[in-house]
């Protein structure tokens, strides 16, 4: 298949996706999806206005625009997660240049406020490598479920080579304190870097 038509056809998923999530919705800002890339993060009610939650998913729609564009493997290796606005852009990429152009294309995108660039360099080396990731990430949504129960919606779990970046937002410091604990006793798992946005 051309390249063209599969950007073509990864673009109008994405769109698809991001339309029908804001008609599901109706009048309430109660578990929007957000989605992009190769992830998906859901915004639990009272997190984050319903406008707020359009201007991220809008803003995501076009960091999956960029990267589709770009003509490399952007849209596929760059998971992105967009927080009132804040960028967190992880994954693999093959090399330095990729890493600097996804934050360029990042940042011409209106509305971005910061970009956080936790893209690592590398590739996925063995199957087993992959394997212990995805099950990682798992681990982590079991795990976070038996702590904030339903709000486990308002958090994103990313985990690369052991690394398991947590992202979301939350009025409950001391619920986030214990699942960053948690986390920490998950097996595989190396560090835990949190991005999440403490609300009063």
């Amino acid at each position: 298949m051309d390249f063209g038509i599969k950007k073509i056809i990864a673009f109008s998923t994405v769109v698809s996706i991001l339309f029908l999530s804001l008609l599901n919705v109706g009048c309430s800002p109660a578990n929007v999806l957000a989605t992009g890339g190769s992830t998906a993060m859901v915004v639990a009610e009272g997190d984050r206005t319903f406008g707020t939650v359009v201007d991220d998913a809008t803003i995501k729609v076009n960091i999956a625009a960029k990267f589709l564009n770009a003509g490399s493997n952007m849209f596929v290796e760059i998971n992105t997660t967009v927080l009132e606005g804040r960028v967190l852009l992880t994954g693999l990429v093959k090399d330095q240049e990729t890493r600097i152009e996804a934050v360029r294309l990042v940042w011409e995108i209106n509305g971005v406020n910061e970009v956080i660039n936790e893209l690592e360099i590398g590739n996925r080396d063995t199957l087993k490598d992959y394997a212990t990731d995805l099950w990682i990430n798992t681990q982590a949504r079991a795990v976070s479920a038996k702590i904030v129960g339903l709000r486990v919606v308002g958090y994103n779990f990313e985990t690369i080579n052991g690394k398991v970046y947590v992202a979301g937002i939350t009025n409950k410091p001391e619920q986030l304190e214990s699942l960053i604990q948690s986390l920490k006793t998950i097996k595989g798992v190396k560090e835990i870097v949190n991005y999440v946005i403490v609300k009063k």
